[in-house]
């Protein structure tokens, strides 16, 4: 149900999150208008900016700084970490070993999963069984990692707070068994820019990360300042630029919540076009539901879409590893 928007809406989040967990926040004026805005962004765009997010701004700039530092690496240094089956899928891929629909993305990057443990999930989740692989090198990026692991996790439970009561529901209609233990991802990405060669300008890489969609619930978008690479899809088909907005993030719902709002939000395509000379660190955190969550339409979302229910229910878990099962070469 997107639109053709030209620009993404810009929310100050900071009502919702002084009345979070306040029974009656939905009475909340100043909450009351961060749910219409909410609401209104997810279903016309599907993307949106968020300000008064109360991560430090000192804590966002330097996850960009540390994962620079590492990206500038030695390739032997980075592979140590290297990405495979037996890590659960975590750790290192090279450029060119993402790929979106068959077609390689011109990015490098440090895959990070919520643990799975052994026997967890049953069956469902021998896929990503296993901890992260964290390079010791630059000191302290575990740590600083982590830390930020759980600002965003917090931040996007009070914000998916915010979405559920867009949608008509309670302010915990996301949390309990859909997404009370939500999974999360984290993805720190490298894209190479443009290097001049023999005087002259190379191709633009316009495949940095080719056009998909998020997996789950929400998406944080932490990118570098001053290059604006990351497009999303209107609905006539124009790749609208969400340039970074300093002490911001650009946040984006994923499949489960398109599934959830029985299609009343739409799950935008969008990607990456790093066609700058500087090298650009994008660092994503996705929020999503409990891992062996089975999602449907809410009955409130089927009613406000005509009474049909337009999606089979998902398991998270097995949508999940459908899409990292085919999105490595080896």
């Amino acid at each position: 149900m997107t639109t053709d928007f030209k620009t993404l809406p810009l929310i100050d989040v900071s009502p919702l999150l002084e009345k979070w967990d306040d029974p009656i926040m939905a009475q909340d004026k100043g909450v009351a208008d961060v749910v219409r805005q909410l609401g209104q962004a997810c279903k016309e765009a599907g993307f949106f900016y968020v300000k008064g997010h109360g991560i430090p701004d000192s804590l966002v700039k330097e996850v960009r700084n540390i994962a620079h530092r590492y990206f500038d690496l030695p390739y032997e240094e980075k592979i140590k970490i290297k990405l495979s089956a037996t890590t659960g899928y975590r750790g290192y891929q090279h450029v060119g070993e993402n790929i979106t629909k068959g077609v390689p993305d011109m990015h490098e990057a440090i895959d990070c999963y919520k643990e799975v443990t052994k026997g967890m999930y049953g069956a469902l989740g021998e896929t990503m069984q296993g901890s992260n692989v964290w390079p010791s090198h630059p000191p302290n990026f575990k740590k600083l990692m982590e830390e930020y692991v759980n600002l965003c996790t917090e931040l996007s439970r009070k914000i998916m707070r915010g979405i559920a009561l867009a949608l008509g529901g309670s302010p915990v209609e996301f949390e309990g068994t859909r997404a009370g233990d939500p999974f999360w991802v984290l993805r720190i990405i490298g894209y190479p820019g443009v290097s001049p060669a023999n005087g002259q300008d190379m191709p633009k890489n316009d495949i940095g990360c080719g056009a998909h969609t998020d997996y789950g619930l929400l998406t944080l978008v932490n990118q570098d300042d001053g290059i604006t690479a990351l497009q999303v899809k209107n609905l006539s088909g124009e790749w609208i630029s969400a340039p970074p907005i300093p002490g911001t993030f650009v946040c984006n719902i994923g499949d489960m919540l398109k599934i959830l709002s029985n299609g009343f939000y739409e799950s935008t395509l969008h990607r990456v076009t790093n066609n700058s000379p500087i090298y650009r660190v994008c660092v994503a955190y996705f929020y999503e539901p409990n891992y062996d969550a089975v999602i449907e339409p809410l009955d409130e979302c089927v009613k406000q879409t005509g009474g049909t229910r337009r999606f089979e229910g998902a398991v998270y878990g097995k949508h999940l590893v459908s899409k990292v099962l085919t999105n490595f070469i080896y």
